[in-house]
């Protein structure tokens, strides 16, 4: 995740300890709390069922697929809790189709652990709301694809937009922090204006844009991404809202995700504006050390499958009802895929290699690098930073 109002405009996040703490061990003493030594901010994706059939899903699965009963994710839960997992996130499919997500959630919370939803929204009725609040759930992500149309189409059910803004309004009103969630392609890439006009008049105070990864039902739509061109003006855009929206004295947290080449970009950006905060943007930057999976994220599956992230879901390394998560996450056999991407630099190839920017980008996704060449080490082909930039000439 690339914090854009937090880099680009200075802003102090309730995040700031996970995205730029864990790595430098450079945290002030009433933050060290939620450090927990590097540990993997968990997805659980709880369940495959799922209300829509969204057209950019990285989870889809053809049919429902057994999943690990109560009795066994609390069994899981106390793994994490143990192992330190400072955030579990439950997703799906979509996480309020399953019974007891709610006596998981409030299991998690009553282990300490910091307990997200990310939900397409539509299930949160105003009881539900009431129920996550008294949880003490941290925060809750609603999935938008844009105005009502657009959404409505993206999320294959007539209706869809409504539902998941009475679930945002539901939320709300009973004070649980939210946040909108999108994933852009060129299909819906239009609509970012209109979602910065919902959070406004919504009041939400956090927004992640998803860059597309190319799994599940995202790869049969990779040639739907934009070019680098289109991205390039995306990510400017997107700042440039962020910052309209802290001019009128709204303070929301902006997010991109899944494209850590906007670190550099915008590092770049404020060093030809001359920003004063351009050296202190670049130490955070390094900081955050780029893409982190199978090593400050991971992905816990229906069927207790791990995976090195929620997206990379041809590479299992494992099951917790065979082996608990932490010792398969903490004790990765040498020359596994978790021990050689922690491990990455020196194997990442093409482009990444040669980049001055690698050790802020950490060579970006290699789910999307495999799925576009083949090779889990080539370039992942969404980085748009052009060979100049790369290379540092006249910079």
């Amino acid at each position: 995740m690339i914090g854009i109002s937090k880099l680009y405009l200075g802003t102090v996040e309730v995040s700031d300890p996970l995205r730029y703490g864990r790595a430098s061990g450079k945290l002030p003493s009433h933050l060290l709390q939620f450090s927990k030594d590097k540990k993997p901010v968990v997805v659980w994706n709880v369940t495959s069922r799922c209300n829509l059939k969204c057209e950019h899903c990285y989870a889809a699965v053809p049919q429902v697929q057994p999943e690990l009963n109560t009795e066994q994710a609390f069994a899981v839960l106390d793994d994490l809790a143990g192992f330190g997992v400072p955030v579990v996130l439950f997703s799906g499919g979509e996480p309020f189709t399953r019974p007891d997500i709610l006596d998981l959630a409030r299991y998690a919370a009553s282990k300490k652990l910091r307990v997200v939803f990310s939900t397409n929204g539509t299930l949160i009725t105003h009881e539900v709301a009431e129920e996550i609040r008294k949880i003490g759930v941290s925060y809750v992500g609603i999935s938008i694809d844009g105005g009502q149309a657009v959404h409505d189409r993206f999320r294959r059910m007539d209706g869809a937009f409504q539902a998941a803004l009475k679930g945002i309004r539901n939320c709300r009103d009973a004070g649980i922090k939210i946040g909108l969630r999108v994933t852009i392609t060129r299909d819906n890439v239009q609509e970012i204006p209109t979602i910065f006009d919902l959070m406004e008049s919504e009041n939400v105070p956090r927004l992640c844009l998803y860059h597309l990864v190319y799994c599940g039902r995202g790869a049969e739509i990779a040639d739907h991404d934009l070019t680098p061109e289109v991205r390039r003006k995306t990510v400017d855009l997107i700042i440039d809202r962020t910052k309209r929206l802290h001019d009128l004295g709204f303070q929301t947290e902006v997010l991109t995700v899944d494209n850590h080449c906007d670190g550099p970009y915008l590092y770049l950006r404020m060093l030809r504006e001359a920003n004063p905060r351009t050296n202190d943007v670049l130490s955070l930057l390094q900081m955050n050390g780029g893409n982190s999976t199978g090593l400050g994220i991971g992905c816990i599956s229906w069927d207790g499958t791990v995976y090195p992230d929620q997206f990379w879901r041809n590479k299992p390394q494992g099951n917790v009802l065979e082996k608990p998560f932490s010792e398969i996450w903490g004790n990765p056999q040498e020359g596994s895929l978790l021990w050689q991407l922690r491990h990455r630099k020196e194997r990442i190839t093409g482009r990444c290699a040669a980049c001055r920017f690698l050790s802020i980008c950490n060579g970006n996704f290699r789910a999307r690098a495999e799925a576009a060449t083949g090779d889990i080490w080539a370039s992942d082909p969404t980085c748009y930073l052009t060979d100049e930039e790369i290379r540092g000439d006249n910079t």
